[in-house]
């Protein structure tokens, strides 16, 4: 796991550095500036003509050294730095004066069209306002161009605090940042700007990051040991009981998705409730599943006692994947919201239902800025943006250009988890949000969703808490379509195909 930070975090992890733990201001812009050179000579030959576009404050400072190092290592580097040179920080009109002693040239204009190397180093991560005048300029200039970039920390022009473009930014082929990711990296359209991000270490103490208490993290390949364990005395009882409420008359496919990727993430025992109809195609797809099915049309008492015993009987539950918005339907999850002690999952066509039926008022209030959904802490909700949008009577637009703001308003002061889907998936709870990574473009795709549902509801039956189960069931999830993307390609990649990869990724 490693922790993600915001702009106004990561100053304050600096200053804490400077103040705190005695490390000098310039001693850390040249470790960075070293940092970036280490990354940048893996790419780079002494044929290129390299041009440092530098800013003033400290973040052109990092710039200017990385330009003096590589010219001192016998490249042709030269500085462009943009704007009053008697205005910049006093680390920034040291690291030019040593540059000007070594033989450095630095220009305040010039055609750049000759270089086909430039380093990013205009602005860092405390970009606030719209980027315009002669840095825009600039900025689109090198966009035009054929040429590698190298972002010094974060793309000019790219909020570090949520991805947002001000107005315009570098897009950089790779951005070295020092200490800890920032959102800006990570959150859409920051990320494809990015390029790759290397993080490089340059002293930051680990005193200075337990001081803010970081809200965001993402999860690495290690982290798949935190998978729930296997016992050696164990049986099916021991990894739970998944039920699955899913599918209809007209859809069979999302309970079985579901189904399979329970069993696959490791449950004992699944059990599927649906449609009659559904009955003999899940038995032959998945005979090693249990079903209780239901005539849609059938209201009798002895069907709801059954349905309730089923809700009082399971470890974890799904509820939503393609199960419509029929009475039926409605009267699945008015009982599950009534019923329910166990760690419960509602998906797909269940939220519709949250946001649209009257009779859940108890569960939901809309004012249109907020989601009051009054779930248990053991509940967790998966919307992908258009069922978020309908939650929250905001457009899917205003959504995604606010997704981290979104999931902070959606659980801020709630108990429950939120699953928010979309390219890069967010899962929040009572003010943590770990941000996903894994996954690809090609997951896109009918029934990815119902796996995913599955996948979570698979380590809830094994006994993971909603929160870490909703956080691990999205990046193995990822990680599985990862896998299968390298062996299907993203046009034929299908839902079945991220199920089948799943034991490539979960693995003793």
């Amino acid at each position: 796991m490693k922790y993600v930070v915001n702009g106004s975090q990561m100053k304050e992890i600096d200053e804490y550095t400077i103040r705190e733990i005695g490390i000098p201001s310039l001693v850390l812009m040249e470790k960075a500036a070293m940092a970036a050179v280490d990354v940048i000579l893996k790419s780079i030959v002494k044929e290129d003509k390299i041009l440092a576009v530098c800013g003033t404050g400290n973040n052109g400072g990092d710039g200017v050294a990385v330009a003096r190092i590589l010219f001192h290592l016998g490249f042709d580097a030269d500085i462009l730095l943009l704007g009053e040179e008697e205005k910049s920080t006093e680390q920034t009109k040291i690291q030019l004066n040593i540059a000007r002693n070594i033989g450095v040239n630095i220009f305040n204009q010039l055609e750049i069209n000759e270089y086909n190397i430039i380093i990013d180093a205009l602005f860092g991560i405390g970009l606030s306002k719209a980027v315009t005048g002669r840095y825009a300029s600039i900025i689109n200039q090198i966009n035009q161009l054929q040429n590698r970039v190298y972002s010094i920390d974060i793309p000019s022009g790219i909020s570090a605090n949520d991805g947002k473009v001000l107005n315009t930014a570098i897009k950089a082929d790779e951005t070295i940042t020092f200490g800890f990711l920032k959102l800006g990296h990570l959150l859409y359209p920051g990320s494809e700007y990015a390029g790759i991000v290397t993080v490089k270490d340059i002293g930051f103490s680990p005193k200075a990051l337990m001081g803010i208490r970081p809200e965001h993290f993402i999860y690495e390949p290690e982290d798949i040991l935190r998978l729930p364990v296997r016992q050696k005395y164990s049986n099916k009882g021991t990894y739970g009981k998944v039920l699955v409420m899913a599918g209809s008359k007209e859809i069979s496919g999302a309970c079985f998705l579901a189904a399979k990727a329970a069993y696959r993430t490791g449950a004992g025992l699944v059990k599927i409730m649906t449609a009659i109809e559904n009955k003999e195609i899940l038995q032959t797809l998945l005979p090693e599943a249990l079903s209780f099915t239901y005539d849609e049309e059938e209201n009798s008492d002895s069907l709801r006692e059954g349905i309730i015993n089923e809700i009082q009987q399971s470890t974890s539950i799904v509820i939503g994947p393609g199960i419509g918005v029929s009475n039926m339907a409605d009267q699945l999850l008015q009982l599950v919201l009534k019923y329910s002690k166990v760690p419960t999952i509602i998906d797909a066509d269940a939220i519709n239902l949250l946001a649209k039926e009257k009779e859940y008022e108890d569960f939901k209030e809309n004012n249109g800025i907020d989601i009051n959904v009054n779930l248990p802490n053991n509940f967790i909700l998966t919307p992908h943006l258009k069922e978020m949008s309908r939650l929250m009577n905001r457009t899917v637009q205003e959504i995604a250009e606010n997704i981290l703001q979104t999931a902070n308003l959606a659980t801020k002061e709630k108990q429950y988890t939120l699953v928010l889907k979309d390219a890069r998936t967010l899962v929040a709870s009572q003010g943590k949000i770990y941000i996903n990574t894994s996954g690809n473009n090609g997951m896109a795709t009918g029934g990815s969703g119902d796996v995913l549902t599955g996948i979570i509801a698979g380590l809830l039956a094994q006994g993971m808490s909603a929160f870490e189960a909703a956080a691990l069931g999205v990046y193995l999830h990822g990680l599985a379509g990862d896998h299968a993307m390298r062996e299907k390609g993203v046009y034929s990649l299908m839902a079945s195909d991220i199920i089948e990869a799943l034991p490539c990724v979960v693995r003793d």
